[in-house]
């Protein structure tokens, strides 16, 4: 029901754009430096104009240009994975300007998180090809601590078709490393103890459903739209239903609130058998949480919604595939989600 790009092997091209914010001139040695890491890894990479122009303060020139360049790349027979530097703000003016079912032909992995999930949910719900949540270009250097994986193990089927993560120990809990004056970081700083929680009820959980998801903040404004029809894609190509997996880059707890309810309003969590909500730092009130917003939202909808999940803004971050299927346990002691990513390439013809 769901089509998987190809796994990429050594010797693949991958290619970097910007569909969204481009690079500043100060941070192009970090882009440098992630591109040259994937190399090492075996990849050829292809770089596209990604750095930012003068006066480009919100996107890397005009939508057409950046949906045309998007396109280009995905159709490009001999590219294997699509990858931009980072997220953004405006990946939402690009939608009308794509062809989504051009863009599926190969298929071809597109990458990313943040601002780059506008455009991830709506090719894998509009044609049913996955695509994969994970890090951007920028963040890839960093080594992935265990029993998190990183896109690349996961496109490549390093990890095999069942891949396996569960909570990290810890966490970032604020911050960035300042890549400007060591663009060659490739270690995470964790100050915070990790795991998952539980908020709509207690007990065990042992469900399974195939994973759509992405960034609160770009991914809210598609429901009710042509690109946000999550139902339409639960009865067409996941008759074992969903697990929703959603991660804010850092609303405050109002907004979160009014985030989820709008998705919950919109149908998103109709076919749902689990949510999982990612860890944010965004402004909490003294006697009002984010847990307590998740909850408020979404503790009454009957299923499991499992909070301070690894798969947002704060690292370190799971690799997660759009239209996977998955299976989810959460107990007192310990927690795993395996995701099945059914990569192939005799499926696509290729040797």
């Amino acid at each position: 029901m769901v089509t998987f790009p190809s796994p990429l092997r050594r010797g693949d091209l991958l290619a970097v754009t910007a569909p969204s914010l481009g690079v500043p001139s100060d941070l192009v040695p970090r882009l440098d430096f992630a591109v040259e890491s994937l190399r090492e890894r075996g990849y050829r990479v292809v770089v596209d104009d990604v750095t930012e122009g003068e006066g480009e303060a919100i996107a890397r020139g005009p939508a057409r240009e950046r949906a045309a360049r998007l396109t280009g790349l995905m159709l490009d027979p001999e590219v294997r994975a699509v990858i931009p530097p980072w997220g953004g703000h405006i990946a939402i003016d690009l939608l009308h300007c794509l062809d989504f079912d051009e863009m599926a032909s190969g298929p071809t992995w597109l990458v990313g998180f943040s601002d780059v999930s506008t455009l991830l949910l709506p090719l894998t719900l509009l044609t049913g090809v996955a695509t994969l949540h994970g890090q951007n270009l920028m963040d890839t250097p960093y080594r992935v601590p265990a029993p998190l994986v990183s896109w690349v193990d996961v496109a490549s089927g390093h990890v095999g078709p069942a891949v396996v993560q569960g909570p990290a120990q810890a966490y970032r809990s604020a911050g960035f490393d300042d890549w400007q004056a060591d663009p060659t970081v490739t270690e995470y700083t964790f100050d915070a103890p990790g795991g998952w929680t539980r908020v709509d009820a207690e007990g065990d959980v042992d469900v399974r459903g195939r994973l759509i998801g992405g960034c609160l903040d770009t991914i809210t404004h598609l429901a009710g739209t042509p690109y946000g029809d999550v139902a339409t894609f639960a009865a067409t190509h996941a008759p074992e239903g969903l697990i929703v997996y959603l991660e804010s880059a850092g609303s405050d707890v109002a907004d979160l609130t009014r985030r989820l309810f709008g998705l919950r309003y919109a149908g998103w969590f109709g076919a749902a058998s689990a949510v999982l909500i990612g860890r944010s730092n965004g402004k909490e009130l003294p006697s009002y949480t984010r847990h307590d917003a998740v909850r408020h939202a979404l503790g009454d909808l009957g299923i499991p919604v499992l909070v301070d999940v690894d798969c947002g803004h704060l690292p370190p971050h799971m690799a997660l595939v759009n239209g996977a299927l998955a299976e989810l346990t959460h107990t007192a002691t310990a927690s795993r989600l395996t995701q099945y990513v059914e990569t192939s390439r005799a499926s696509s013809g290729q040797d």
